[in-house]
């Protein structure tokens, strides 16, 4: 019979996969790989889960590797934008496609507008001007409704969305800077086609290495790809097999980390979207399944997530009394007077991350 292993025992796994039981010194690029990606929906996003992460991190270091088109802004895992390496965007977009096909097939405004459209000449003169430069999403619609001014422009945008490779560049993205979505393609962005015959195989190991021990469900869940137990099974002779306490089945790579679930997990700050939080189908190896609701409830604004002990702790946010920026930490658990002030310290370090001009390193704790 498989090993079990404890909720206690795949979060500490989970964490030293996520270089979060100690900062690594890896370099940033070989990071991101390492991570398949960062989420990306909010522009800061990447550079915080990076210096939770890694020592001595630089921001300028990340905004250096996207002007040098090292990393990408795109659209791959869950239909969400990630900030991946060049490599991966061009692997990791083609084995999604499926996914982004079934969005555009659902959406509730544009999925009407489109059908009976045939997109093949549409999407043919969107990537030809997308190469020959940039385009915000205004400028790509108005582009569109001039070439098929039959159809719905807000709909042919949408469908180049989910049909075309495409790369938000800079200033989109880099640190401390504002900027509106602008696109183009990744082949010519990054100077090379997309991955004709991406490896499933391939990619499913990586999760493992950065994710596991996991289900199918869980790589699913990370993913929205479909026929993962095939996979699976085809793998089965290169993984270890777990189960955890409610007896389902695990798998991961033979001589990956799985620390004693004894093992010392420092406070961690998260920003609002990280993927140590939204790649498991079962989240219960860092949060338990009431709590969801204080970091994803759509009836409010999404929070960073801190964590104590390896587990969801509270929510953060930064609140501002007239210039000075105030760090607001909201508990959903009980914390001890040692908890707090080793919270309180690494919420301060995060302030001075980004808040470098503040005056005072104010860290609040309030209740829900």
């Amino acid at each position: 019979m498989s090993e079990a292993l404890s909720q206690r025992a795949l979060n500490r796994a989970m964490l030293a996969r996520q270089l979060l039981l100690e900062r690594s010194d890896r370099p940033v690029l070989d990071t991101v790989a390492h991570l398949v990606g960062l989420q990306a929906q909010e522009p800061p996003n990447p550079y915080l889960a990076l210096w939770s992460r890694l020592a001595r991190f630089d921001p300028d270091e990340l905004s250096g590797l996207l002007t040098a088109r090292q990393v990408v802004r795109i659209v791959v895992m869950r239909g969400t934008i990630h900030l991946v390496t060049a490599n991966d965007a061009l692997l990791l977009r083609p084995l999604v496609q499926p996914v982004l096909d079934a969005e555009l097939a659902r959406h509730r405004d544009h999925a009407p507008a489109l059908r009976g459209v045939d997109l093949a000449p549409v999407l043919d003169v969107a990537r030809t001007i997308l190469a020959e430069h940039p385009h915000n999403g205004r400028q790509l619609r108005a582009a569109l409704a001039e070439r098929f001014p039959e159809h719905d422009p807000a709909a042919l945008a949408y469908a180049c969305r989910c049909r075309l490779a495409l790369v938000q560049v800079p200033p989109r993205g880099l640190w401390r800077r504002t900027a509106q979505v602008t696109v183009t393609t990744a082949e010519a962005w990054l100077g090379a086609p997309l991955a004709t015959d991406p490896s499933t195989d391939d990619v499913v190991l990586r999760y493992l290495a950065a994710f596991g021990p996991a289900s199918t469900a869980d790589f699913a869940a990370w993913s929205r790809l479909t026929g993962i137990g095939e996979i699976v099974d085809r793998l089965r002779s290169r993984l270890r097999t777990f189960r955890d306490e409610k007896g389902r089945e695990l798998f991961d790579l033979p001589d990956a980390p799985r620390p004693d679930p004894d093992t010392p997990a420092p406070p961690r700050f998260f920003p609002e979207y990280d993927n140590v939080n939204l790649s498991h189908a079962d989240r219960s190896r860092f949060m338990a399944d009431e709590q969801r609701g204080w970091l994803f409830n759509s009836a409010a604004p999404v929070h960073g997530a801190v964590s104590h002990d390896g587990f969801l702790a509270g929510t953060w946010s930064i609140d501002r009394e007239g210039d000075a920026p105030v760090l607001v930490v909201r508990p959903v658990v009980k914390l001890t007077k040692r908890a707090t002030a080793a919270v309180a310290a690494e919420g301060r370090r995060m302030l001075r991350l980004v808040e470098p001009e503040a005056a005072g390193l104010d860290v609040r704790f309030v209740g829900l």
